[in-house]
């Protein structure tokens, strides 16, 4: 695969490829209070890539953070993932937490993944095969991660990047959110934005439960004027960001990263962090 993103009739041609590997990433819960429409369904022989029981680190505070190097790799051996799969992970918000988990083998260093356009309700609209979701055991897989940092930023870079501009921070939340005009969905959350961030809602770019075109896409990036600094997505939790970061994947190429604490993080309220 050479590209971040396929389409349903792209997976159904190369269903019965031996290197392909599909991943339900599908979120227990989300905060967009978003409900599914086929609950308890996934695409025939997808694999369930747990992302808060499995491939987030649990020593963290903070919700979805990533996990290290090495429980990453014996996460994805667990599920059977090779050095060679093709991977291509969907969810069934249609596509909400699986750019999260494309961006997380990105950072591990497998560069053979993309997200399903669509999701599994995109699949089913077109007669897709499915299964009930049950318990499923592999054979172990040889996948060995390697850690890429370029691709994650922290908040202390973010907080040095206040002064230096070095970077350009994308925050993927609602308008409301980031003017403070709306109440974050979390708790002991304050209201706003880090100082200098600009604001493009991972909202503005779906259209039916699938990223717009490209050349949607880039009327809307160009309209940013990102210039050519190193661009960091941020949200939440991290996870919708990443819908930002993809879609920003396909048009533009400035380098990308990921603030993985995001507002969870900077928005908490013992004040450590400056906001505007």
């Amino acid at each position: 695969m050479n590209t971040p993103l396929v389409n349903v009739d792209w997976l159904q041609e190369n269903l019965k490829d031996p290197d392909l590997i599909i991943l339900d990433g599908s979120p227990v819960s989300n905060k967009a209070n978003m409900k599914v429409k086929h609950p308890g369904i996934r695409i025939i022989g997808a694999r369930t890539f747990d992302i808060k029981n499995k491939f987030s680190d649990k020593e963290s505070n903070l919700p979805n953070m990533m996990p290290s190097q090495g429980a990453f790799t014996k996460a994805c051996q667990t599920l059977g993932i090779n050095a060679n799969s093709k991977i291509v992970v969907y969810d069934n918000l249609e596509i909400y937490s699986s750019p999260r988990v494309w961006w997380m083998f990105k950072t591990m260093g497998h560069e053979n993944v993309a997200v399903l356009d669509g999701g599994l309700n995109d699949w089913m609209a077109k007669d897709g095969a499915t299964e009930a979701i049950g318990d499923q055991t592999f054979l172990p897989g040889n996948f060995i991660a390697k850690y890429d940092a370029d691709k994650i930023k922290n908040a202390t870079q973010l907080l040095e990047n206040i002064d230096t501009k070095k970077l350009l921070v994308v925050d993927a939340r609602s308008a409301g959110r980031f003017k403070a005009e709306e109440p974050e969905p979390r708790k002991n959350l304050r209201g706003g934005h880090i100082p200098g961030s600009c604001n493009l809602p991972h909202s503005k770019l779906r259209r039916d439960g699938k990223l717009l075109p490209k050349e949607e896409l880039k009327v809307i990036f160009d309209a940013m004027d990102l210039g050519n600094k190193p661009l960091v997505f941020s949200c939440g939790s991290g996870m919708t960001a990443c819908v930002t970061l993809l879609a920003g994947s396909l048009v533009l190429e400035n380098e990308l990263a990921l603030y993985d604490g995001s507002w969870s993080e900077w928005g908490a309220g013992d004040g450590a962090w400056p906001i505007a």
